[in-house]
């Protein structure tokens, strides 16, 4: 318990301070880092599966896709508009498939090929490019409002399930997959998140601006006087998010259920591994993302 709150007390403060104030190019080098850390978790999860997975490969195909994104064409306008990072997302997703398969051709026991491409490109598509939309986000107008937006929300509901799961919580939600999990901790997650999106938007404008006289934010990464959008939309938005994020802490113990271990990894004191601790953003990110992706074409 105290190595985890030890822990969160570490990373929390640094993980805000980079997501408002780095540059995105920053912001792009150090989401590729978390990336090949949690995507080298992963693949070592695949083996407890029987895959000998694409290590290499992987790494530099990750790497690739978040050194496009690092490219700084321009201080003052995004690095990719959504039209450009949507293409960007589906070459890379269309084209990964038939290259791990082409590599695998070298194998000598071929029955593992496709194990191998398969797992490859889930690693990519599960990790590398939630937390791509990330560093795409923080580039568009209110990102950096956005990105505090999402992590308080997905930290709060998770603080809350934690807690109020292990000291109330009575009823199972998925006993075969997490049997800590519960439906009053679920419940509690809900209630915090709603709670916290609530406030955030409704004090969008003095902390905003409190941001930005701190000189933590550029003043078209805050939300600022008619551009705070109405307050049902994002209460229907914050339940959509804490719900992907609990699912993504589910489907993040369903895989290391199946490979039989208790966390993805040990680089966290208390917390496991890099997938133990972003899990939750994995499948709650791209719901922002579209989100935003939507707000900008409308």
């Amino acid at each position: 318990m105290l190595k985890r709150i030890a822990t969160a007390a570490v990373l929390i403060p640094i993980v805000l301070l980079l997501v408002l104030r780095a540059p995105v190019a920053v912001v792009a080098l150090v989401a590729a880092l978390v990336a090949l850390l949690t995507v080298h978790e992963f693949l070592q999860l695949t083996e407890s599966y029987g895959v000998r997975p694409l290590r290499i490969p992987t790494y530099a195909f990750v790497s690739g896709f978040f050194l496009l994104l690092a490219i700084n064409v321009g201080a003052e306008t995004p690095l990719f508009s959504m039209g450009k990072f949507l293409i960007s997302l589906a070459f890379a997703a269309a084209i990964a498939p038939f290259l791990f398969l082409t590599i695998t051709m070298r194998r000598d026991n071929l029955s593992g090929a496709y194990p191998a491409a398969a797992a490859a490109v889930f690693a990519f598509t599960y990790i590398a490019l939630p937390l791509g939309m990330l560093v795409q986000l923080r580039q568009q107008w209110a990102g950096g409002f956005l990105l505090l937006y999402l992590l308080l929300v997905v930290w709060a509901g998770d603080i809350f399930a934690y807690f109020v799961g292990k000291s109330m919580g009575r009823h199972l939600m998925a006993p075969r997959i997490s049997p800590k999990k519960t439906w009053e901790g679920a419940a509690a997650s809900l209630a915090a998140s709603l709670a916290v999106g609530a406030l955030l938007f409704h004090y969008a404008l003095p902390l905003s601006s409190a941001l930005l006289n701190a000189g933590l934010i550029e003043r078209r990464d805050g939300l600022f006087g008619l551009e705070k959008p109405a307050l049902w939309p994002i209460i229907l938005l914050t339940i959509a998010i804490n719900i992907a994020a609990q699912l993504g802490d589910l489907v993040e113990s369903l895989i290391k259920r199946g490979a039989n271990v208790k966390d993805s990894g040990t680089i966290l004191p208390g917390h496991g591994g890099m997938l133990d601790r972003i899990d939750a953003l994995l499948f709650a990110a791209p719901l922002l993302w579209y989100y935003a992706a939507w707000r900008v074409m409308q």
